[in-house]
């Protein structure tokens, strides 16, 4: 597809979302768009980035939306934190005491260490939709307790019983704490896929 076109598709997709005010599309080079423009919540913001990707041909985004919270929705710091320390203990009762909440100008930073990467997520996920967030800093490490050679046959099993992953196209490694999944997919919602189930 040409630039032209994937900017025409990522644009129609951003106005018929109802979760979404249309926002601006500044550049589109090479497959990679840049969004900008404001919205109203940090959620508003990542569901634009989430709509974007779902367009075919898009191969990178550069998320330049502003955050800009109405007056109804702006809040102080400490009770921002407060609720980011609630949420989280509601998310993940058993690895929450690992996670860090920082909040500064509206930014959430987490830091801390987990044992799974979904938590890791699910934590962010939690405070992303808050009122008063402008953005989310996840600086969570994750530290597997499982074997790497146990890690690999784990996620190879899932990508087989996966309908919508190819598990044929897709190599799995496994090496310390890390895992690095190698092929091709027909899609960025199938790697979006083959990610979450590792």
């Amino acid at each position: 597809m040409s630039d032209l076109e994937i900017k025409r598709d990522v644009e129609e997709e951003l106005h018929l979302n109802p979760d979404l005010d249309a926002s601006d599309i500044a550049v589109v080079k090479d497959g990679v768009v840049t969004l900008s423009g404001f919205t109203r919540s940090y959620s508003q913001k990542m569901e634009a980035e989430r709509t974007a990707k779902r367009v075919a041909g898009v191969r990178g985004i550069a998320n330049d939306i502003e955050v800009r919270l109405p007056a109804l929705n702006q809040r102080p710091d400490p009770e921002i934190a407060r609720d980011a320390v609630t949420t989280i203990q509601a998310e993940l009762p058993y690895s929450s005491e690992h996670v860090n909440v920082v909040v500064r100008d509206g930014w959430v930073t987490l830091d801390g260490q987990v044992e799974w990467h979904y938590s890791k997520e699910r934590a962010e996920r939690a405070v992303r939709r808050m009122r008063g967030v402008k953005g989310v800093v996840n600086l969570i490490k994750v530290s597997p307790s499982v074997a790497p050679v146990e890690v690999k046959k784990k996620i190879e099993d899932s990508f087989r019983r996966n309908a919508e992953i190819d598990a044929n196209r897709i190599a799995v490694e496994a090496e310390g704490g890390f895992v690095t999944l190698r092929g091709t997919v027909r899609s960025w919602a199938e790697r979006q896929e083959a990610e979450r189930v590792a």
